[in-house]
């Protein structure tokens, strides 16, 4: 691709929205984690500060993001992937991994524990832009090669994610990977071929792994029949939601904080949100991520080159796919997996990652077509 200088200066809107979603998740994680904190740390205040600290570090990554031209970064797409599942390998079959709640997650690098399975969101779509790019899809041809290189990475990746085990991350992967490849003109038909294909196979494993995916299926199934065991996530995810009512109880005075709902500032973030605030907290924290994922998607729409379009709508999809989960999660409507809500729940990796994500859409939009009111000109109808 040729080297352009940016066009316009960064997306304003998706700033504000970023900005607005992490003061709500600063605010979010004070209350939250305010009972967790005590209890852990004699602080209330340790969560928060913590995620103020992660905030801090993830700004001035996405301020590089922001500054570095989105192309360069493409170089890296072989190398990132391979740490990624280098890394990935390290969490699973070393000493180095670290292990919580019946799952292997982190890795301890210099005193930091990192989250492997976080970086390869990005790895994996920074590495499907620049394959989708460099050997493009056209006409429903030339996808051997692409295919080639991709499926192989793909199933290792999700092979090792999923063993951790962590079924959430193997999930926004797998649709994340879709999504990309639905961007490009591949026949539709092998998108209705992978659904059993795919599909099946996973059931099986989950099924056959029995244990700690398998309880978790049960206990969605049937909540209220597990509630003291296995259900009870689910279940107190239900009472913090009812409790919550049109308006909530009251920021900082829900109960379900108070030892009752586990990952209560992690991963269950949003049910304390549906209690403190009600639905219409709810629903508001709802309008500014859906504001956000469909204002990014606008404006890279209007990217000039594939490479750009692709890894934007990407990385937007990775995050909009992660909410939608998390969210699901939460609200019941499929099993417990254990993700984060993104720029909401506290969580070091997840928040710093999606910081450069959101760094490299900003950039991105620096390069977006100018408005035909400013040119003169119609805009181009391109695609990916």
């Amino acid at each position: 691709m040729a080297k352009r200088k940016p066009t316009l200066p960064i997306d304003f809107p998706i700033l504000f929205l970023a900005l607005a979603l992490i003061a709500f998740g600063l605010i979010m994680v004070l209350s939250a984690g305010a009972v967790s904190g005590f209890n852990a740390k004699q602080n209330t205040y340790y969560y928060v500060f913590q995620q103020m600290k992660w905030t801090i570090v993830g700004v001035v990554f996405a301020l590089v993001a922001i500054k570095v031209p989105y192309a360069f970064w493409r170089r890296f797409a072989g190398v990132g992937i391979l740490i990624s599942i280098g890394l990935l390998i390290a969490v699973i079959f070393t000493d180095a991994g670290l292990a919580a709640k019946g799952s292997a997650r982190w890795i301890n690098i210099m005193g930091v524990n990192i989250q492997p399975s976080e970086i390869t969101k990005m790895a994996l779509v920074l590495f499907y832009a620049h394959i989708l790019d460099r050997y493009p899809i056209q006409h429903g041809k030339s996808w051997r090669t692409p295919l080639g290189i991709l499926m192989p990475v793909s199933v290792l990746i999700l092979g090792l994610v999923y063993k951790q085990p962590d079924l959430g991350t193997t999930m926004v992967l797998a649709m994340t990977s879709a999504v990309m490849l639905f961007l490009t003109e591949l026949p539709t038909i092998w998108f209705l071929a992978a659904v059993p294909t795919c599909g099946i196979p996973l059931v099986y494993f989950i099924h056959d792994a029995g244990g700690y995916q398998w309880d978790r299926i049960l206990a969605w199934l049937d909540p209220w029949k597990y509630a003291t065991n296995l259900g009870y996530q689910i279940t107190n995810a239900e009472i913090a939601f009812g409790s919550g009512g049109l308006f909530g109880v009251g920021l900082g005075r829900s109960m379900q904080k108070y030892g009752f709902l586990p990952e209560n500032h992690t991963d269950m973030i949003f049910a304390i949100v549906g209690e403190e605030l009600g639905l219409v907290g709810a629903l508001f924290l709802l309008f500014l991520l859906i504001s956000l994922y469909t204002r990014a998607y606008y404006v890279i729409r209007e990217c000039p080159d594939r490479f750009g379009r692709l890894l934007g709508f990407g990385l937007i999809s990775s995050l909009a796919l992660q909410t939608t989960v998390n969210l699901a999660v939460v609200t019941g409507v499929i099993p417990v997996t254990g993700i984060t809500l993104p720029l909401i729940s506290y969580g070091g990796s997840s928040l710093i990652i999606t910081l450069i994500q959101i760094g490299l859409i900003l950039n991105i939009s620096r390069y977006r077509h100018i408005p035909s009111s400013k040119t003169g000109k119609n805009l181009p109808n391109v695609s990916v």
